[in-house]
C-alpha cells in the first residue's frame, strides 16, 4: 500500500496509480501502449445481441493512431516510440483495449499476445487486458498466469454496474452474477484483477452507486479500480435517446464531490487508476466539462485535499458468517 505521508506533496488522499507505478518501477515513466487486436463483443457480434452496451461507441476511447494501425507490430513499435517521444516513458505496458480482448480460443489469444510482447523486449514491463467477466474462463486465465514469470499481467474486467437491472437496461449482455463467478475463478490468481465501473446512469441513486464500493471491497482479489462518470458520445444508442430527450448527468463539481463521499468507503489497500474517464472531444455529446484532462483531475484531486478525504477512513470489513 502507499504510504500516507500527508506532509508529502504528492500526497492526494487515494492509493492512486501513478504514484503506485513510481514506486513499484523506482521512479521510472511507465506508460501504456493501446493495442486494438480486432476483437468485438458478444452483445455486439449476435452471440448475445446487437449493438454493443448503449453508452458504448469504441471508437470513442481508441485513440485514432490505434484504430488506423492495421497490424499489431505496428501498433506497438509506433506506440512505443510515440510515448518515449512525448511522454519521455522509460517503459512500456502493452494494453489490450478496445472491445474484449479475451474473446477468442486460447491459441489464438496467445498467438496474439506473444507478437504484441515481442518488440521492444527490454523496455515492456507489462501486459493489460480488457475483458469482460463472461469471456474469462480457467483457461484464459492459465494463459495470462503464463506470463507472469516476465510481465506484470493485469486483467481488467468491465464490472460497469452492480445491478442487473442496470446492466439489462444497457444492453450488457452480462449479469453482476457473471461478474462474480468470474471473481470467484480469480480468488488465488497471479494476476492482478482490475475492474472497471460506470457512475451516472440515471435511474440509480446516489446511495446505489454508493454501495458498489462495498461490493468491491469484498472481493480482495481485486487489486485496481477504474472510476468513469456516464459520458454520453456520437455513435451510440443513448447519444441518440439523449440527443431525443436529454437527462441528468454529472456536473464537474458533483462528480467531485461524489468522489470525495465514495472514496473513504472504499478498500484502503486498492489502488486507483482513474477517478474518471473521458473520451474524445470529437465524439463526446455530454457532459462536457469545458476543460481538459488534465484540469478535471487536478480539480478533482484539490476537492479531495480540500476536504481532507482519505481512501478507505470510513471502510468497514464485511462480516463473515459461517
Amino acid at each position: 500500500m502507499i504510504h500516507k505521508d500527508i506532509s508529502d506533496p504528492s500526497y492526494k488522499g487515494y492509493n492512486n496509480y501513478g504514484a503506485w507505478l513510481r514506486e513499484k518501477y523506482k521512479g521510472q515513466r511507465v506508460f501504456k501502449v493501446i493495442v486494438d487486436g480486432g476483437f468485438t463483443c458478444p452483445n455486439r457480434d449476435g452471440s448475445k445481441g446487437y449493438g454493443g452496451c448503449t453508452y458504448c461507441n469504441v471508437d470513442s476511447f481508441t485513440p485514432s493512431v490505434s484504430r488506423n494501425n492495421p497490424s499489431v507490430r505496428e501498433q506497438v513499435i509506433q506506440g512505443v516510440e510515440r510515448a518515449r517521444k512525448g511522454n519521455k516513458a522509460d517503459k512500456f505496458i502493452i494494453y489490450f483495449q478496445p472491445n474484449t480482448n479475451t474473446y477468442a480460443p486460447a491459441h489464438y489469444l496467445k498467438m496474439l499476445y506473444d507478437e504484441a510482447l515481442s518488440y521492444h523486449t527490454e523496455d515492456i514491463v507489462g501486459l493489460s487486458v480488457g475483458t469482460r467477466p463472461d469471456c474469462i474462463d480457467a483457461e484464459k486465465i492459465a494463459l495470462l498466469e503464463s506470463y507472469t514469470d516476465r510481465f506484470d499481467v493485469d486483467l481488467e474486467m468491465g464490472m460497469e454496474s452492480i445491478y442487473n437491472d442496470t446492466l439489462a437496461q444497457i444492453n450488457r449482455g452480462c449479469s453482476h452474477d457473471e461478474m462474480i463467478s468470474a471473481l470467484k475463478l480469480l480468488e488465488h490468481t497471479k494476476l492482478d484483477v482490475c475492474v472497471h465501473t460506470v457512475f451516472g446512469f440515471p435511474w440509480e441513486t446516489k446511495e446505489m452507486m454508493l454501495a458498489y464500493a462495498a461490493e468491491i471491497n469484498r472481493f480482495p482479489q481485486i487489486k485496481f479500480v477504474k472510476f468513469h462518470h456516464l459520458h454520453i458520445v456520437e455513435g451510440s444508442v443513448m447519444g441518440v435517446k439523449y440527443k431525443r430527450e436529454p437527462f441528468k448527468l454529472f456536473t464537474l463539481d458533483e462528480y467531485a464531490e461524489f468522489m470525495c463521499e465514495l472514496l473513504p468507503l472504499v478498500r484502503p489497500d486498492l489502488v486507483i487508476q482513474r477517478l474518471f474517464g473521458l473520451s474524445d472531444l470529437d465524439l463526446l455529446i455530454a457532459p462536457n466539462w469545458g476543460l481538459k484532462k488534465s484540469e478535471i483531475q487536478y480539480y478533482i484531486d484539490q476537492k479531495i485535499l480540500q476536504k481532507g478525504v482519505v481512501q478507505g477512513s470510513a471502510y468497514q470489513e464485511a462480516p463473515i458468517f459461517i
